[in-house]
């Protein structure tokens, strides 16, 4: 027993998790590049804006009775007609435009992340089945995949939304706005993760772990989703931080042509188009700030994706 004590003591300790994150080569390559830190450090600002929105913002755009038509298309706060309350000054309802970019960035947020969390579930199941089982599986859900590709998804959400709103009335699409946003986006880009999990599913499926797990009796769906998906995160990893852009841009061009986010509930796509009208009567700030806001997050969300990509590219590394 003192001998085993002994060994046991002697015997180095495992590391941590932050341990072993430090010494990855994700973490050697994040502190090593300045436009990955800056891109993370400007998302993470966005998220913390839109998490505690209500808490920092100073009037609650949500708030019919705060909201003084009077205070409308003021001014931002630097410019001469402008007024010390509203730093970016109002919109055409008189909206403080500082408390309203806040909601509608944690609006524009809410959209990509659960679009895109609904896309990786479509498309990682029907990827994983497509090529774990192959044979004539694969070939309808590929088939199914590329009649999905061959619509682009502006043209599937415009009908469909639009469809939606004059079957059901404008008042109900109001109100389920955020769902049905989610739901055509997410639904129409899970050919994107289903194509690559599949990719990578025909691969790992040829290796010998597979053949062990199948050897000792494991099921199917244990297979795939414990031993095969965790080996193909990878590209997901890099799939989502772009589609999570993409998302937002999607809701942003929808609610700028009226079958987005309604004006009570206001996203940066529908500040940007209800600001549109009055951007040559000199009221630019509704239109440009948010557009430069927008524009700002996805940018980054891009950059991290570029960095992402080329971190997890095994071409690329060189130790």
């Amino acid at each position: 027993m003192n001998d085993q004590s002994q060994i046991l003591e002697a015997a180095p300790a495992a590391p941590s998790a932050w341990e072993r994150m430090k010494d990855s080569h994700l973490w050697h390559s994040f502190s090593r590049d300045r436009v990955a830190q800056l891109s993370f450090a400007i998302f993470m600002t966005y998220a913390i804006l839109a998490l505690f929105a209500p808490l920092l913002a100073p009037f609650d755009p949500y708030d019919v009775a705060s909201i003084d038509i009077m205070d409308s298309e003021i001014a931002p706060s630097w410019a001469e007609e402008g007024d010390e309350r509203f730093w970016l000054g109002t919109d055409a309802q008189g909206r403080d435009l500082w408390s309203t970019i806040l909601y509608g960035t944690r609006v524009s947020l809410t959209i990509g992340l659960c679009a895109v969390a609904l896309q990786a579930v479509l498309g990682i199941c029907i990827g994983l089945c497509a090529g774990y089982f192959g044979g004539r599986i694969d070939s309808i859900l590929m088939r199914v995949a590329d009649v999905q590709l061959s619509f682009s998804t502006m043209m599937v959400a415009i009908v469909v939304l639009a469809v939606f709103q004059a079957a059901f009335g404008t008042e109900l699409y109001q109100q389920l706005a955020m769902i049905m946003l989610i739901l055509v986006i997410g639904i129409a880009e899970w050919p994107q993760y289903a194509r690559t999990i599949r990719a990578s599913v025909l691969a790992e499926k040829k290796k010998e772990y597979v053949d062990a797990a199948r050897v000792i009796g494991l099921r199917s769906p244990r297979i795939m989703f414990r031993h095969i998906l965790p080996n193909t995160l990878s590209p997901i990893l890099v799939i989502s931080t772009v589609q999570v852009a993409n998302a937002i841009i999607s809701e942003a061009s929808l609610s700028f042509l009226g079958l987005g986010m309604p004006v009570s509930e206001p996203s940066l796509g529908s500040l940007i188009s209800s600001g549109f009208e009055y951007i040559f009567s000199g009221s630019w700030w509704i239109t440009v700030i948010p557009g430069v806001i927008l524009v700002g997050l996805v940018l980054v969300m891009n950059l991290l994706g570029d960095w992402l990509r080329d971190v997890l590219n095994p071409k690329l590394y060189k130790g």
